[in-house]
C-alpha cells in the first residue's frame, strides 16, 4: 500500500517538460561531406529513375501513341458534337467507324493478299527464268551467279523437308509476333478510347496546376496545340489517300488484280511513318511481279517516283498550309524525331514542331520584342 501511494503521489512529467537536449548547430551545407552526400543521393535517384523509365519505355510509347491518336481524333469528335450530339455519342460514332474500317480492310485486303502470295510462290521459278532472257541480267548472272543462287535456294526450300521444319518454327515465331501485335493494337485502342473520352477533363485538371492569372492564355494555347495535332492527323490521312488513289490508278493501267484492295493497302501503309512506304512498295512490287518481270519493274519505279514527289513536294505544301510549318522544318523535324524515337518519333515530330513554333510565336517572340 505504501509503494502504491508513493506512485500515486509522484508528479507526472508532461511531454513539453521533457529535456531532449539542446539543438546543435545547423549542418554546414558548404561542407564537402554534405555536398558529396547530396550529389551522390541525387545521382542514385536519377539512375534508379532512368532504369525505371527504361524498363517501362514500351508502356510510355503506347501511352504517347494513344494520346496522339486521341488528340488527332478530337477534331472529328468536336465536329460531331457541334450537331448537338453528346461527347460520349460522338466518341462512339468515331470508334464504330474505325472498327468498321478495320473489318472492311481485312475483308477486302487479306484474301487477295493471300492469293497473290500463293501465286507469286508458284510463279517464282518462271519469273527467275524470265530474268535470264534479259541480256544484261544474263551477263551479270554469268559473272556472279545471282539468278542461279536464287533458283537453288527456291528449290531447296520447296523440296528439303528439314528446311520446311525450320520454316514451321518460323511460322510459330510469326504467330507470336501477330499475337503480340494484336495485343498492342488492342491496348492502344482502349487507351485511345479512354483518352478521347476524358480529354476535356484531363485538360481542365492540367490547367489547375497553372497560376490563375495565366490560366486563360494557357488554355487557349493548349486548345491550339490539340487542334494542330488534329490538323496533322487530317493532313496525314489526306497524303495517304492521295498515294492510294495514284497507286490504284497505276494498278489499273498495269492490269494488276484487285486494284481497290491494293489501294487500301497503300493507304494504310502511308499512315505508318518512316517504313510505311517501304512496306507498301514491297507489297506493290510483289503483286506486280506475279504478272511479269517488266510490270514489276515499272510498278517499283512508279512507286519510288511518287514517294519522292510526296516527300519533297506534296507533304511540305500540305503541312505548311494546315500546320503553318515550313517545308524544311517538316523534313528536318521528321528526320530528327525518327533518329531519336524511331517510328514514334517520326509520328510525333511534325505536330511537336508545329506546337513549338506556336509557343515561339505567341510567347517567346512577343517577350523578346518588349525587352
Amino acid at each position: 500500500m505504501a509503494i502504491s501511494e508513493r506512485m500515486k503521489r509522484k508528479p507526472k512529467v508532461s511531454a513539453s517538460q521533457s529535456d531532449f537536449g539542446t539543438a546543435g548547430e545547423p549542418m554546414d551545407r558548404a561542407h564537402p561531406f554534405y555536398f558529396g552526400f547530396v550529389a551522390t543521393l541525387g545521382a542514385l535517384s536519377a539512375f534508379v529513375l532512368m532504369r525505371a523509365l527504361a524498363s517501362a519505355s514500351q508502356v510510355f510509347v503506347l501511352i504517347l501513341v494513344a494520346l496522339f491518336l486521341a488528340m488527332g481524333l478530337n477534331p472529328a469528335v468536336e465536329a460531331i458534337r457541334k450537331r448537338g450530339v453528346s461527347r460520349a455519342s460522338a466518341v462512339t460514332i468515331i470508334f464504330t467507324s474505325v472498327i468498321l474500317m478495320v473489318i472492311l480492310f481485312g475483308a477486302l485486303v487479306v484474301p487477295p493478299l493471300v492469293n497473290q502470295g500463293t501465286q507469286l510462290i508458284e510463279s517464282a521459278p518462271t519469273l527467275l527464268n524470265q530474268l535470264n532472257d534479259n541480256a544484261t541480267i544474263a551477263r551479270i548472272n554469268e559473272q556472279y551467279g545471282i539468278i542461279d543462287t536464287l533458283q537453288n535456294k527456291l528449290t531447296s526450300v520447296t523440296s528439303n523437308g528439314s528446311l520446311l521444319i525450320s520454316a514451321f518454327g518460323g511460322v510459330i515465331g510469326v504467330g507470336k509476333s501477330v499475337l503480340s501485335g494484336t495485343f498492342t493494337a488492342l491496348t492502344i485502342l482502349v487507351l485511345t478510347l479512354y483518352f478521347i473520352t476524358s480529354l476535356p477533363q484531363a485538360v481542365d485538371l492540367g490547367l489547375k496546376l497553372v497560376p490563375a492569372s495565366r490560366r486563360p492564355r494557357v488554355a487557349v494555347l493548349t486548345e491550339a496545340i490539340i487542334a494542330r495535332v488534329g490538323a496533322f492527323v487530317g493532313s496525314q490521312i489526306l497524303v495517304s489517300a492521295m498515294a492510294a488513289i495514284f497507286m490504284t490508278i497505276l494498278a489499273v493501267i498495269l492490269g494488276l488484280p484487285s486494284p481497290i484492295a491494293i489501294g487500301i493497302i497503300i493507304f494504310v501503309c502511308g499512315l505508318v511513318p518512316l517504313i510505311g512506304h517501304f512496306i507498301g512498295a514491297a507489297i506493290y512490287t510483289i503483286i506486280a511481279l506475279t504478272q511479269s518481270v517488266s510490270i514489276g519493274i515499272i510498278a517499283f519505279v512508279g512507286y519510288v517516283v511518287y514517294v519522292q514527289v510526296e516527300n519533297y513536294v506534296l507533304t511540305p505544301k500540305i503541312m505548311k498550309r494546315t500546320l503553318a510549318v515550313p517545308g524544311a522544318v517538316t523534313i528536318i523535324s521528321a528526320l530528327i524525331g525518327t533518329s531519336l524515337l524511331g517510328l514514334v518519333g517520326g509520328l510525333l515530330a511534325v505536330p511537336v514542331a508545329a506546337s513549338i513554333i506556336l509557343i515561339l510565336e505567341e510567347v517567346v517572340f512577343p517577350r523578346a520584342e518588349k525587352s
